[in-house]
């Protein structure tokens, strides 16, 4: 059960506070009265977000994160450390497991965000630096040497601007872990979990196919970060980002009719942080069913679709 209340969540909360009250005062009849009409509020808000609803949503700091997600998608992970060239990074996780249920070798790379303030910290809130997308770059050459198939979690709100990034080759390390995704001889499974923001998410999910979880949100850019750049003045950002929102169509349902991701996942009523174990369940059986007839498939065959599948992406008719 989730602690934290999203805004338009408020009147839901309320709700419930109020099924509480009624337990504590011994009057089940009106707990449950009053559980049903919540969920039933649940029911409706959830099946009309807007754009930048979802993106609060994909946002909520107890979704669940890539250590959460490889304790019920793998069995047997082993963290594999280090870009060999600089150092570690914590924002991104990688290493080889097998995948749940089907007894299938995969190299899962992903980014962490963290689960509390110590943890947030230690991962740089998900945002990458270059050892981190270097250290994704040698796990995918490394599964493609031992043909492994790579599993890749995107939860991103980009990669790490700081200076000392930069100075390492912040972008030129993106563009590398992209053209190692679309180099790659074995088969790619990309999962937009939460946030997939920017060039730091493009580098992990430039896959052969790519899983968008329902409330999840897939961008160039932040909404906030668009509403700075259009409307030019950084106090109006927040108060434009709806509308930036709402344009940039950063939603499942939108991104599958472009063609950008090819499965929406669906999450449990609420979002999957009311039920990380039901939307981790959901998505491990996405993977498994995206990822079964790519086995039979040749590497040459594999980097050709791959490649044309990125190639017709925006294409007019």
């Amino acid at each position: 059960m989730s602690t934290a209340t999203l805004d338009f969540e408020k009147p839901i909360a309320t709700i419930q506070a109020r099924a509480a009250d009624y337990r504590a005062a011994g009057d089940e009849a009106g707990a449950k009265h009053a559980e049903g009409a919540a969920r039933r509020l649940l029911a409706e808000t959830y099946a009309r977000l807007t754009p930048w609803q979802k993106t609060q949503v994909a946002r909520h700091p107890e979704r669940p994160h890539f250590g959460d997600m490889v304790k019920a998608l793998v069995e047997d992970f082993t963290p594999l450390a280090g870009d060999r060239a600089f150092g570690e990074d914590y924002a991104i996780i990688g290493g080889l497991g097998r995948l749940r249920g089907q007894n299938i070798p995969v190299m899962v790379i992903g980014h962490e965000k963290g689960n509390d303030t110590a943890s947030r910290v230690k991962h740089n809130f998900g945002m990458g630096r270059p050892e981190g997308y270097r250290k994704a770059i040698r796990l995918i050459e490394l599964a493609s040497r031992f043909n492994v198939p790579v599993v890749t979690l995107v939860d991103t709100a980009g990669a790490f601007p700081g200076l000392d990034a930069e100075e390492r080759g912040q972008a030129e390390a993106i563009a590398r872990a992209t053209e190692a995704c679309l180099a790659a001889s074995v088969p790619i499974i990309a999962a937009i979990t939460g946030e997939g923001g920017s060039g730091g998410a493009v580098a992990l999910a430039a896959a052969d196919r790519i899983i968008m979880f329902e409330h999840a949100v897939y961008a160039v850019i932040s909404p906030e970060g668009c509403a700075s750049i259009l409307w030019r003045t950084a106090d109006k950002a927040n108060s434009h980002a709806p509308e930036a929102a709402e344009a940039m169509r950063v939603t499942a349902a939108d991104l599958k009719k472009l063609g950008v991701i090819d499965t929406i996942v669906t999450e449990p009523l609420g979002g999957a942080h009311r039920d990380p174990a039901a939307a981790i369940a959901s998505l491990t059986m996405a993977i498994a069913a995206e990822l079964m007839p790519l086995l039979a498939l040749e590497p040459t065959a594999l980097r050709k679709a791959r490649r044309n599948k990125f190639v017709e992406m925006g294409r007019l008719l």
